[in-house]
C-alpha cells in the first residue's frame, strides 16, 4: 500500500496475515477409496448371483417348503430339539461346574478324577458314545444299588430303562460337560489373582468373593465359548436322529421317506435351523454386553442404537450437503 492508501495493482486491501473470510474456508473432502467400492461392488455382485439361483431354482421346490414348514410333525420334532438343546447345556455345564471346581482342588484324587473325565470324554467322538450309552445293556443287563461288593438293595434292568431318548440326553450332556469343564475353569483361571486377594484382605467370604468378585469377571470369558456351545449343541443334537429320536433332523427324514421330497425337506431343517441359531445368536449379544460392564468405559452398542447413529450421521451428511448446495457464489 503507498501513501495516498491505495493498494499497490494486483494485489488485494487485506493483510497477508488476516485470518480468512467465511467465503476463502476451504472445505475438507474425505478421502476416496475407489478399491473399498469395487471390492463391495463385486461382494453384492456375487450375493445376488447366489440369491438368484437359489430363488429361481425350481429344484428347490419353495412351495413344497412352504407347505411343510409348520406341520405339527415338523414343529414336533422342533421342540423336541430345542428341549434336548436346553437340557443338555443345562446339565451339562453343572456337571462341568463341579469337575471344573475338582480340577482346580488341592486335592489331588480329585484332580485327577476331573482330569481322567475330562481326558476320556473329549477323546472318543460323540457317535461313538451314543452308540455306547444304546448298547448299554450288552455290558450291563442289570443295575442295582447297593454295597460295593456286598448286597444290592435296589435292581432294575438296563433295557426298561435306557430308551431312545434317555440314553441321547445322557450321551450328550456326558460330553457336553467334559467341554464345560473346561470353559469355566478358563473362565475362572482368567480372573487375576490380585482380585480374589484383594477380596480375601476385606474380610469377604470364599462364597461371597466366588459369587461377587470371581464369577463376573469370569463370565466375560465363559459366555462367548459357552455361546458358541450352546448353537453347536443345538445342531450337534441333529445326530440322535440315528438312534430313532424323532427330533428336527428325524422328523424331516421320516416324511421324505415317505414323499421322496429330500431336497425341500432338508431346506425346512436348515431354515428352522438358521432361525433358532439367529435368535440364540442375538440373546448371546446381549448376555455379552451386559457383563461387558465396568470391563470397558462404553459399553458396544446395540444394533438398534448403531443404526439410530448411522441414520443421524446421515441426515447430518445431506444436511450439510444441501446447505453447501444452497449457498450463495
Amino acid at each position: 500500500m503507498d501513501d495516498t492508501g491505495a493498494a499497490p495493482p494486483g494485489t488485494s486491501g487485506a493483510s497477508p496475515f488476516a485470518p480468512p473470510g467465511p467465503d476463502e474456508i476451504t472445505r475438507i473432502v474425505p478421502r476416496r477409496h475407489p478399491g473399498r467400492w469395487l471390492s463391495a461392488g463385486v461382494a453384492l455382485l456375487g450375493l445376488a448371483m447366489i440369491v438368484n439361483s437359489v430363488v429361481r431354482n425350481e429344484r428347490f421346490q419353495w412351495s413344497v417348503v412352504s407347505r411343510y414348514f409348520t406341520t405339527p410333525a415338523v414343529l414336533d420334532g422342533l421342540l423336541l430339539t430345542l428341549w434336548l438343546t436346553a437340557a443338555v447345556m443345562v446339565l451339562g455345564f453343572l456337571i462341568g461346574t463341579v469337575f471344573a471346581v475338582m480340577r482346580l482342588s488341592a486335592n489331588p484324587v480329585l484332580r485327577t478324577i476331573s482330569w481322567g473325565y475330562v481326558w476320556i470324554f473329549r477323546s472318543t467322538p460323540l457317535l461313538v458314545q451314543l452308540l455306547f450309552w444304546f448298547n448299554i445293556g450288552a455290558l450291563y443287563p442289570t443295575l442295582g444299588i447297593g454295597i460295593p461288593f456286598g448286597p444290592e438293595f435296589l435292581t432294575f434292568k438296563t433295557v426298561n430303562l435306557f430308551g431312545a431318548g434317555l440314553t441321547a440326553l445322557i450321551g450328550l450332556t456326558l460330553h457336553e460337560a467334559a467341554y464345560a469343564a473346561e470353559v469355566v475353569r478358563g473362565g475362572i483361571l482368567s480372573v487375576d489373582a490380585g482380585q480374589t486377594e484383594a477380596a480375601a484382605a476385606l474380610g469377604l467370604s470364599r462364597w461371597r468373593v466366588l459369587r461377587r468378585v470371581v464369577v463376573p469377571q469370569a463370565m466375560r470369558s465363559i459366555v462367548p465359548t459357552a455361546g458358541n456351545m450352546l448353537i453347536g449343541t443345538l445342531k450337534g443334537t441333529s445326530i440322535v436322529s440315528v438312534l430313532a429320536v424323532q427330533d428336527l433332523l428325524f422328523s424331516v427324514q421320516l416324511i421324505y421317506n415317505r414323499t421322496y421330497q429330500i431336497v425341500p425337506l432338508l431346506m425346512v431343517a436348515t431354515i428352522w435351523y438358521i432361525v433358532v441359531t439367529t435368535v440364540l445368536s442375538v440373546g448371546q449379544f446381549y448376555v455379552e454386553r451386559h457383563y461387558a460392564r465396568g470391563a470397558a468405559r462404553e459399553l458396544p452398542p446395540t444394533p438398534l442404537q448403531r443404526l439410530r447413529r448411522r441414520t443421524a450421521a446421515l441426515g447430518g451428511r445431506l444436511r450439510t450437503a444441501s446447505a453447501a448446495d444452497a449457498k450463495p457464489l
